[in-house]
């Protein structure tokens, strides 16, 4: 449960705010006065702190400067009664989550807290990496780590040791539910921003007439309801990290001026003219295939490369099926810790029946999956009729596909593969992967009527990609297979 500290020595505001945030399941404590409050703050763990600012008797700037002066990470929102424009910007300046002016208007206010707890959840929930590149070990992840013994996993876990601690953007790729928010958390807690804000940004669930303000905030007046100046995400995120997820949703017109920002370090409030300078870190992660969305012209090929100096790209649980077992042991030892469930064990039926199905929905339905299964459990063992899956009632996957197709393929290129080392001679060993790509891009050209879109569609490329190999491989339409 979330806990608010509320400093106020308005004791009929205070209970008031109390009522309100019960109401909402969160816990409330309060003080009167500043000093009192940053003792608090050092010795018990909040989740949100809302300073009163009423100079002198209460200044909550100079305990928001304390605050950050602590390293503190608790997020921190100023209330006045008395605001003024440059108590709004000193407050952003001082690290302030938001500034709101009394009297509230109630779901505003409930709004706003919502959104600085579910920031403060994110910068204090610690993902662990399974690797001596962590600077923390799994048992301090507060039961959230990355797990994953698959080749592919472990190369996405040296890449976030690899880069945590460089200030560079980083742009993380993968299917829906394989991860990549986690992959983002992690690079912000074992980088050395990791004490300042985490902000994320969910391109898909924000209309795109909000967003502009969204991000960079407005100036009172910049439109009708503008009562007030109201700081952006980037203000509120200075000095720390941006995360926007789902970043292929995000309009051509909002994609220029988050351009200008990553270019020169500024931009201006919706209604306002004055630069405003910040330091953010970004980190962008999306589902779709942005080479294809550039060629589609739904994407900035500048953005693009701005944003790709660093990818990580996420593999589907589908093509790591060995990490099936110990991602269920995971899982149902939490989840059982968090129903008070007495399971101990697996079955091996029950794990039989999951790797043999292709998981559409990845570590994410695998994750929702098991949350029924340990809720369904009555014993201590977790049997095969405890999970469900998508295709009980067809045989087939989500996609109306044979449950393990791309496992069936590995197994025969495994096969395969022995036999190919030992015809190729060691000299001919440097170019075999160059021949196996040429195989196969020739003929899914042949398999598609050398329609080049659907080809890349088959080869899981984009048709920018497609057309090098053709060109690399000489593959005319008279020359494929």
């Amino acid at each position: 449960m979330s806990t608010i500290l509320i400093v106020d020595g308005d004791e009929g505001l205070v209970q008031f705010l109390a009522r309100l945030f019960v109401k909402q399941g969160w816990e409330v404590a309060s003080c009167g006065d500043s000093p009192s409050s940053l003792a608090r703050l050092s010795a018990e763990d909040f989740d949100l702190v809302l300073l009163e600012h009423r100079p002198p008797a209460l200044d909550g700037l100079a305990a928001l400067a304390e605050i950050k002066s602590r390293r503190l990470t608790t997020p921190a929102i100023l209330m006045t009664a008395c605001g003024t424009t440059e108590t709004a910007i000193e407050a952003m300046k001082r690290g302030a989550y938001e500034y709101m002016l009394k009297p509230f208007d109630t779901e505003e206010l409930k709004r706003v807290v919502a959104g600085a707890l579910e920031a403060s959840r994110l910068m204090k929930q610690v993902v662990a990496i399974p690797d001596t590149l962590a600077r923390i070990t799994p048992d301090s992840a507060a039961g959230v780590r990355l797990v994953g013994a698959h080749r592919e996993m472990q190369e996405v876990f040296k890449l976030i040791g690899q880069v945590a601690e460089k200030d560079v953007t980083v742009l993380i790729t993968g299917e829906s539910g394989t991860g990549k928010e986690l992959v983002a958390r992690a690079i912000y807690q074992h980088s050395l921003r990791s004490d300042k804000p985490f902000l994320a940004v969910n391109c898909a669930a924000i209309p795109d007439s909000l967003f502009e303000s969204e991000l960079f905030g407005y100036e009172r007046g910049a439109f009708t309801g503008a009562d007030r100046t109201c700081a952006g995400r980037f203000e509120r995120c200075n000095t720390g990290t941006l995360f926007f997820d789902e970043i292929g949703d995000m309009s051509l017109g909002t994609q220029a001026k988050l351009l200008r920002v990553l270019q020169e370090g500024t931009f201006e409030r919706l209604g306002g003219s004055e630069p405003i300078r910040v330091d953010v870190r970004i980190i962008a992660a999306t589902n779709k295939d942005l080479e294809a969305e550039v060629e589609a012209g739904r994407f900035r090929e500048d953005l693009y490369y701005r944003l790709k100096i660093i990818a990580i790209r996420l593999p589907p649980l589908r093509v790591r099926i060995d990490d099936i077992p110990p991602l269920v042991d995971y899982f149902v030892g939490r989840l059982a810790k968090e129903y008070g469930k007495p399971l101990r064990y697996v079955s091996d039926q029950a794990i039989r029946k999951m790797r043999a199905y292709d998981w559409p929905g990845n570590v994410r339905e695998l994750e929702n999956s098991l949350r029924r299964a340990v809720l369904m459990c009555k014993g201590d063992v977790l049997l095969p009729e405890h999970v469900r899956l998508e295709n009980e009632n067809t045989g087939q996957g989500g996609a109306g596909i044979p449950a393990d197709p791309v496992r069936l393929l590995r197994e025969r290129i495994e096969e395969l593969v022995p036999e190919i080392l030992r015809i190729s001679g060691s000299q001919a060993r440097g170019n075999l992967i160059d021949l196996v790509e040429e195989v196969l891009v020739a003929r899914a050209l042949a398999e598609c009527g050398n329609n080049q879109v659907h080809a890349a569609r088959q080869l899981g490329i984009s048709r920018n990609t497609l057309r090098h190999r053709i060109r690399k491989y000489d593959l005319g339409a008279d020359k494929a297979p």
